[in-house]
């Protein structure tokens, strides 16, 4: 093992990013009551046994914070206002981030509720993932009215404790050169492990800033923490390489766009939808699979939301895809209404290849997509696409 007196460098190829929705509970409340902006806010039991289960900002600088007795709460902060809370509300909620996650994410973790990571090592090749970090942070803040913050680094626990520096609805970038300098004037509570305890002993010792705790021995701290130890001594470090992993087996793929401005030009809409199911055809290729549905899906202004389906034979092939969710758009698409969102899905994915039919130009179709993914590939998914007819 390395001396902890010499720089350990985290694993630089990896990029992490961890998105947090600030204070969620009282966030959705207050999308639903305006006139609990800039107010103290408590959500959790009202009860002598309750406890704090989310609290505004304006509620922490009173001292409270989730956890708490809902008892001591209110005596810190006499003036907040208190909701048991909505639990049905605040999944819904998490659902729309999730699906606007997923729709966008190659690989995401929910960690819970409100808390998502996402891998995007490799990505960088096709876009930048700053860039794209920012462009879904701001989607789902458009799209869902929460505020979020986010943390982009080299790993799990380095992307959360950016975040949680980043807060309220902010976002912060730790590059690999900036994780020691970034983590060591921080007080070592950030690190998500320490609780409580651990850090009345480490105050007792007069560890206070990451910096003091990293440069201890691994071994003494293995003595004081037993297997935590190491692993604390590497967080420390800015070590983690723990995955990001889905429970769920990724059963379809798609993207979708939330426009700028709300638009009721059916021409600028097809065109859109066109280009998104030739990305997520990309995609579909890429990761070796093959689609036996397409899905259209059209959110108008007013919120109101409709999908339409399409069982189709199994292909991977752009022209098949795009035809399919044509035909469902132009199915789909009766309200003279602007439309806020659209998205297409493929779903119904098995590994596999595209199957070349006996006869005709499957062939040559099946080359013609080879060349064009690999010059995608090379220099990025915006460089080849088909003309808009």
């Amino acid at each position: 093992m390395s001396s902890p007196s010499a720089p350990v460098l985290p694993h630089a190829s990896r990029q992490i990013v961890h998105l947090d929705l600030d204070t969620f509970f009282v966030s959705v409340e207050r999308l639903q009551d305006s006139r609990l902006e800039g107010r103290p806010v408590l959500v959790g039991g009202a009860s002598e046994r309750g406890v704090v289960a989310s609290c505004s900002y304006e509620a922490r600088r009173c001292g409270v914070h989730a956890g708490m007795a809902m008892a001591i709460a209110r005596r810190l902060c006499p003036e907040a206002v208190v909701l048991r809370g909505d639990h049905a509300l605040y999944q819904k909620y998490s659902q729309m981030v999730t699906e606007i996650v997923e729709a966008r994410a190659p690989l995401y973790e929910q960690a819970s509720v409100d808390e998502f990571y996402l891998d995007m090592t490799g990505m960088d090749r096709f876009f930048g993932t700053l860039r794209w970090t920012r462009e879904l942070r701001r989607e789902i803040i458009r799209e869902t009215g929460l505020p979020l913050s986010s943390g982009l680094s080299v790993n799990k626990t380095v992307s959360k404790i950016a975040t949680g520096e980043a807060k309220p609805a902010g976002e912060l970038t730790v590059p690999p050169e900036r994780v020691h300098p970034f983590l060591d004037p921080l007080p070592v509570h950030r690190i998500p492990m320490v609780g409580g305890k651990s850090y009345r002993l480490l105050r007792s010792m007069g560890v206070e800033r990451i910096a003091t705790l990293r440069a201890i021995p691994p071994a003494m701290l293995q003595q004081l923490f037993g297997k935590n130890g190491l692993l604390l001594w590497k967080k420390a470090n800015g070590i983690d390489d723990s995955p990001v992993v889905n429970e769920r087996l990724r059963k379809s793929i798609g993207t979708e766009r939330t426009f700028d401005r709300d638009t009721d030009d059916a021409a600028f809409l097809l065109t859109a939808l066109v280009k998104m199911t030739e990305q997520s055809a990309y995609e579909l290729r890429r990761r070796g699979r093959i689609a036996s549905r397409v899905t259209v899906k059209i959110r108008y202004s007013d919120f109101e939301t409709h999908t339409l389906q399409q069982q189709i034979p199994l292909t991977a092939f752009d022209h098949t895809l795009i035809a399919t969710a044509k035909v469902l758009f132009r199915r789909l698409y009766t309200r003279r209404v602007r439309v806020r969102l659209l998205g297409v899905r493929l779903g119904g994915l098995v590994p596999g290849t595209q199957q070349l039919g006996l006869f005709g130009d499957d062939t040559r179709l099946a080359r013609l997509y080879q060349a064009m993914d690999r010059i995608r590939e090379r220099y990025g998914t915006k460089t080849i696409g088909r003309m808009i007819e």
